[in-house]
Protein backbone atom coordinates (compact mmCIF):
# COMPACT_ATOMS: atom_id res chain seq x y z
CA UNK A 1 0.00 0.00 0.00
CA UNK A 2 2.13 2.80 -1.30
CA UNK A 3 1.58 6.10 0.47
CA UNK A 4 -0.46 4.71 3.36
CA UNK A 5 0.99 5.30 6.84
CA UNK A 6 0.68 2.08 8.81
CA UNK A 7 -0.01 2.54 12.50
CA UNK A 8 0.06 0.28 15.55
CA UNK A 9 -2.00 1.13 18.65
CA UNK A 10 -0.91 0.02 22.10
CA UNK A 11 -3.37 0.66 24.93
CA UNK A 12 -4.90 -1.67 27.51
CA UNK A 13 -8.21 0.22 27.26
CA UNK A 14 -10.21 -1.32 24.42
CA UNK A 15 -12.53 1.69 24.15
CA UNK A 16 -9.57 4.05 23.72
CA UNK A 17 -8.06 1.77 21.05
CA UNK A 18 -11.41 1.76 19.24
CA UNK A 19 -11.62 5.55 19.31
CA UNK A 20 -8.05 6.04 18.06
CA UNK A 21 -8.51 3.33 15.40
CA UNK A 22 -11.65 5.07 14.14
CA UNK A 23 -9.92 8.48 13.99
CA UNK A 24 -6.90 7.08 12.13
CA UNK A 25 -8.82 4.80 9.78
CA UNK A 26 -11.06 7.73 8.79
CA UNK A 27 -7.96 9.73 7.85
CA UNK A 28 -6.95 9.58 4.19
CA UNK A 29 -3.44 8.19 3.96
CA UNK A 30 -3.35 6.31 7.28
CA UNK A 31 -4.55 2.98 8.62
CA UNK A 32 -4.24 0.86 11.75
CA UNK A 33 -2.48 -2.43 10.99
CA UNK A 34 -2.08 -3.83 14.51
CA UNK A 35 -3.39 -3.35 18.05
CA UNK A 36 -1.96 -4.53 21.34
CA UNK A 37 -3.25 -4.43 24.91
CA UNK A 38 0.09 -4.97 26.65
CA UNK A 39 3.82 -4.56 26.19
CA UNK A 40 4.75 -8.11 25.25
CA UNK A 41 2.02 -8.26 22.61
CA UNK A 42 3.10 -4.82 21.36
CA UNK A 43 6.70 -5.86 20.81
CA UNK A 44 5.69 -9.06 18.99
CA UNK A 45 3.23 -7.22 16.73
CA UNK A 46 5.69 -4.38 16.08
CA UNK A 47 8.27 -6.90 14.89
CA UNK A 48 5.69 -8.70 12.76
CA UNK A 49 4.05 -5.68 11.12
CA UNK A 50 6.86 -3.05 11.16
CA UNK A 51 4.38 -0.15 11.31
CA UNK A 52 5.42 3.35 10.30
CA UNK A 53 4.03 4.80 13.56
CA UNK A 54 3.39 3.45 17.06
CA UNK A 55 0.82 5.14 19.31
CA UNK A 56 1.84 3.91 22.75
CA UNK A 57 0.11 4.26 26.11
CA UNK A 58 2.35 4.99 29.09
CA UNK A 59 0.60 2.75 31.62
CA UNK A 60 0.36 -0.84 30.46
CA UNK A 61 -0.50 -3.84 32.66
CA UNK A 62 2.81 -5.68 32.22
CA UNK A 63 5.36 -2.95 31.56
CA UNK A 64 5.84 0.81 31.32
CA UNK A 65 5.21 2.18 27.82
CA UNK A 66 8.53 3.99 27.83
CA UNK A 67 10.31 0.68 28.39
CA UNK A 68 8.56 -0.58 25.25
CA UNK A 69 9.60 2.58 23.38
CA UNK A 70 13.18 2.08 24.52
CA UNK A 71 13.25 -1.47 23.19
CA UNK A 72 11.71 -0.48 19.85
CA UNK A 73 14.09 2.46 19.46
CA UNK A 74 17.05 0.23 20.31
CA UNK A 75 16.09 -1.99 17.36
CA UNK A 76 15.03 0.88 15.08
CA UNK A 77 16.36 4.30 16.14
CA UNK A 78 14.23 6.01 13.48
CA UNK A 79 10.93 4.53 14.69
CA UNK A 80 8.13 7.09 14.97
CA UNK A 81 6.63 6.63 18.43
CA UNK A 82 4.00 8.78 20.11
CA UNK A 83 3.47 8.43 23.83
CA UNK A 84 -0.28 8.79 24.33
CA UNK A 85 -1.33 8.99 27.95
CA UNK A 86 -3.39 10.69 30.60
CA UNK A 87 -0.36 10.43 32.90
CA UNK A 88 2.38 12.59 31.41
CA UNK A 89 4.40 13.89 34.33
CA UNK A 90 7.72 15.73 34.00
CA UNK A 91 9.79 12.55 34.54
CA UNK A 92 7.91 10.69 31.80
CA UNK A 93 8.22 13.63 29.41
CA UNK A 94 11.94 13.98 30.09
CA UNK A 95 12.60 10.28 29.57
CA UNK A 96 10.48 10.23 26.40
CA UNK A 97 12.51 13.11 25.00
CA UNK A 98 15.80 11.45 25.94
CA UNK A 99 14.74 8.17 24.28
CA UNK A 100 13.68 9.84 21.03
CA UNK A 101 9.89 9.56 21.31
CA UNK A 102 8.55 11.89 18.59
CA UNK A 103 5.59 13.38 20.47
CA UNK A 104 3.88 13.09 23.85
CA UNK A 105 0.15 13.56 23.47
CA UNK A 106 -2.26 13.81 26.41
CA UNK A 107 -5.33 11.62 25.94
CA UNK A 108 -7.59 14.66 26.05
CA UNK A 109 -5.89 15.75 22.79
CA UNK A 110 -6.74 12.54 20.92
CA UNK A 111 -7.93 14.53 17.88
CA UNK A 112 -4.28 15.55 17.20
CA UNK A 113 -3.21 11.97 16.51
CA UNK A 114 -4.30 11.57 12.88
CA UNK A 115 -2.38 14.64 11.74
CA UNK A 116 0.69 13.62 13.76
CA UNK A 117 0.55 10.14 12.23
CA UNK A 118 0.54 11.63 8.74
CA UNK A 119 3.31 14.11 9.53
CA UNK A 120 5.68 11.62 11.14
CA UNK A 121 4.72 8.43 9.37
CA UNK A 122 6.53 8.87 6.09
CA UNK A 123 10.10 7.54 6.26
Amino acid sequence: MEGIVSTMLVDDNEDMRSLVRLLIDLTDGAEVVAEAADASQALALWREHAPDVVVLDYRLPDQNGLDVAEEILREDPDAAIFLFSAFLDDRALERADRLGVRECVPKDQVRRLPQLVLEHGAR
